[in-house]
């Protein structure tokens, strides 16, 4: 199957992109002229702009969307008002075999009581569509839009000044929206939030004008020393945040509390999507926990790598790793078993393709988050 393209695709291919299949899309890995390492500095010291036009966008409208929303995903919609984003996840269902487990993460944009917008990632866009407009009740209308979004980000110390032409307010609070006009062209919501651990911004925009807007942000940005990012730097800089990537942090088999990410669920709410399940496991305490690892030596840790004790003892696997171009070596996600007890600051180690690779284990992030 083809995969599908970015309204941005010229731009990558123009700018010297390497692309390959990511969610079924065709996305920017690195870009010439520097590669991930480089791109990965930009954001952490300056300013990165992506393409992120992978993921999903669903509007979710009419009389009690809101709530209908609430009722399904794993948050609490009440804890934020309208202008306001909120990461949350939708469950697989009480009465399915794998209850509790996470079909995908997402962002809710609220715009109000009966209009909602969905985030979701690329590979899951179409199952949470298809779930929500199962469920959805009459009045509530539910829109895949994924192909007709563009969404790209803004990340780094210098992220306010590349979109200060947008008009922004000066302190655009943490997981808060605005509309603005794109300067001049269309019409674009601009969220504060990101998956690199920086102050940045995520940019909603329809695919027609998209092509304009990277432009302008590109121009706008060469006197901040802006730098075009791929999803390679994207994902070495999660890592280093300990942000999860569904597929490998988070599954159909990887629940929200093995994940450690309990404070995404409304647990006081009536009523979401495996809550019971969630609530028996919760209390029982998961099996497994999530937990970074740091090479203290010279291997890499990359997923599906056993996690060894020191007698040898396969004690967990690795979810996520890579290397870390902020530390300089290598940082790993890891699942490992609640039975081996372990702790902070405890040693393990990776089997790094047949030897033993020794791990300290920590608690994420892996470097400061300056997001708030």
């Amino acid at each position: 199957m083809t995969p599908l393209t970015s309204p941005l695709h010229e731009r990558h291919v123009a700018a010297g992109a390497k692309l390959a299949d990511f969610g079924g899309w065709s996305m920017p890995i690195e870009y010439a002229g520097g590669g991930v390492l480089a791109e990965h500095a930009a954001v952490r010291t300056g300013v990165g702009l992506f393409d992120v036009s992978h993921l999903g966008t669903v509007t979710v409208r009419g009389v009690g969307a809101a709530a209908f929303v609430d009722a399904c995903l794993t948050n609490d919609l009440a804890r934020i008002g309208p202008g306001q984003a909120q990461y949350t996840m939708c469950c697989l269902p009480d009465g399915d075999p794998r209850a509790g487990g996470v079909v995908d993460d997402l962002l809710v944009y609220l715009h109000g009581p009966d209009d909602v917008l969905l985030v979701p990632n690329a590979a899951n866009a179409d199952d949470v569509v298809a779930r929500l407009t199962d469920a959805a009740p009459s009045g509530v209308t539910v829109v895949d839009r994924h192909t007709e979004i563009a969404v790209l980000a803004v990340q780094g110390p210098k992220s306010a000044q590349v979109l200060s032409f947008l008009g922004l307010p000066g302190e655009l609070p943490y997981m808060s929206f605005v509309t603005g006009t794109g300067g001049g062209s269309a019409e674009v919501t601009v969220c504060r939030t990101g998956y690199t651990g920086e102050h940045g911004y995520e940019v909603l925009v329809e695919a027609a004008p998209a092509a304009e807007l990277w432009d302008v942000l590109v121009d706008v940005g060469s006197d901040e020393g802006l730098r075009l990012c791929g999803l390679g730097a994207r994902d070495t800089l999660r890592t280093e945040m300990g942000y999860p990537l569904h597929g490998h942090e988070l599954s159909h088999d990887i629940t929200p509390n093995q994940a450690r990410a309990g404070w995404a669920v409304g647990w006081d709410k009536p009523a979401f999507w495996g809550r019971e399940a969630l609530l028996a496991e919760r209390e029982r305490g998961p099996d497994r926990l999530l937990w970074g690892l740091r090479a203290t030596g010279r291997g890499i840790p990359r997923p599906g790598m056993a996690v060894l004790d020191g007698e040898g003892h396969r004690v967990g696997t690795v979810t996520s790793g890579t290397f870390s171009p902020s530390l300089r070596t290598g940082i790993a996600l890891a699942l490992l078993d609640a039975v081996a007890g372990a702790v902070e600051g405890a040693e393990l180690a990776v089997d790094v393709r047949g030897r033993p690779q020794t791990v300290e284990v920590v608690r994420p992030p892996f470097v400061p988050s300056h997001v708030r």
